[in-house]
């Protein structure tokens, strides 16, 4: 029994910061962060009421909504993400009392912007194995709590956002998640992309705050070198084992991280960028948001057919990264 994707759905805020809203905080300017990046604007949530949880629950009230169910019939809640609400208790069940899915059990899953792949193929087995009829995957992050807006090689980066999807399963074997390849690599991964303060081994304390160690950090050159690398790899892997080529590929649907990464990526593969999806000038880096908002945004304008052939690839902190064969139903 193969799983498949039944409805989508997004969510990001309606306040949006400009390149040029960078430049009056940063030493920067619009032409160096685009070339750079391929990023014109982002989201970010700046009610301080509202956390992840509140992005989340809104893509969940409307996956619920398009598929014509209801709360009560959701029966498994998995939110990818790397800002929680708080360390517990978990951003899912904080979703999963917002809305009511009171049959529901929850749980968040973290790979930083690998997470949506991670927590994508862990609710496939659930549905393979037979356990459950309905999974709900969401991806979200508000990543404008974490990054310091005083820090030029990160604060351009990231944007606010969620989205996610319902799996079911698949009409037949031949739709839905057909294959994923998944890695880490903690050894070389783990100084180059964190966020040092806050765990159990930096608690929060006035020397963590002083030390600004509660923001995201990164070796931009080394995360850069990395995630080209292995996002170009996984997809060139998930092409040969399942006999795919730039043909019958329908949408590469990568991880919204830089367009550069993405060109990098496509070119690997021998694709056009007709058939590469790319929102990152909108909406930035929205870590485990990203595949699922692009996801949802093929789905909404209708280029999603049954039959289309989807590869999506992911590369986050850990290192965390790879890749999916995905037939649309």
């Amino acid at each position: 029994m193969k799983a498949a994707i039944t409805a989508t759905a997004k969510y990001v805020p309606d306040e949006i910061m400009t390149n040029h809203d960078l430049e009056l905080m940063l030493e920067t300017n619009d032409e160096w962060i685009r070339t750079r990046t391929g990023i014109s604007e982002r989201r970010i949530m700046k009610d301080p009421g509202k956390a992840t949880s509140f992005l989340c629950s809104e893509v969940a009230r409307q996956l619920i909504e398009k598929r014509g169910m209801g709360a009560e019939d959701v029966e498994l809640i998995i939110v990818a993400t790397m800002t929680p609400d708080m360390l517990f208790p978990s951003t899912a069940c904080l979703v999963q009392g917002m809305i009511g899915a009171t049959n529901a059990w929850a749980f968040d899953l973290n790979a930083a912007c690998s997470g949506f792949l991670f927590a994508l193929n862990t609710a496939a087995r659930f549905i393979e194995s037979g356990a459950h009829r309905n999974v709900m995957v969401i991806g979200g992050d508000k990543m404008s709590s974490v990054v310091d807006y005083t820090d030029r090689s990160t604060a351009i980066l990231f944007g606010d956002g969620a989205a996610g999807v319902i799996l079911e399963p698949a009409e037949s074997d031949d739709y839905g998640i057909l294959d994923a390849r998944l890695y880490s690599d903690g050894k070389n991964g783990k100084d180059h992309l964190l966020m040092a303060g806050g765990g159990s081994l930096n608690p929060a304390s006035h020397e963590t705050i002083e030390k600004r160690m509660h923001f995201i950090r990164q070796n931009g050159k080394q995360v850069f070198k990395a995630a080209v690398t292995a996002m170009a790899d996984t997809a060139a892997e998930i092409m040969e084992r399942n006999g795919l080529d730039a043909e019958n590929i329908s949408w590469l649907v990568p991880h919204q991280a830089n367009q550069r990464i993405i060109h990098a990526t496509a070119e690997r593969m021998g694709l056009s960028e007709e058939k590469v999806m790319s929102n990152i000038a909108r909406y930035g880096n929205t870590t485990a948001g990203t595949i699922p908002i692009c996801l949802a945004e093929l789905d909404e304008q209708q280029k999603l057919q049954t039959g289309s052939n989807l590869v999506l690839v992911s590369f986050g902190a850990g290192y965390t990264w790879g890749g999916m064969y995905i037939k649309w139903q």
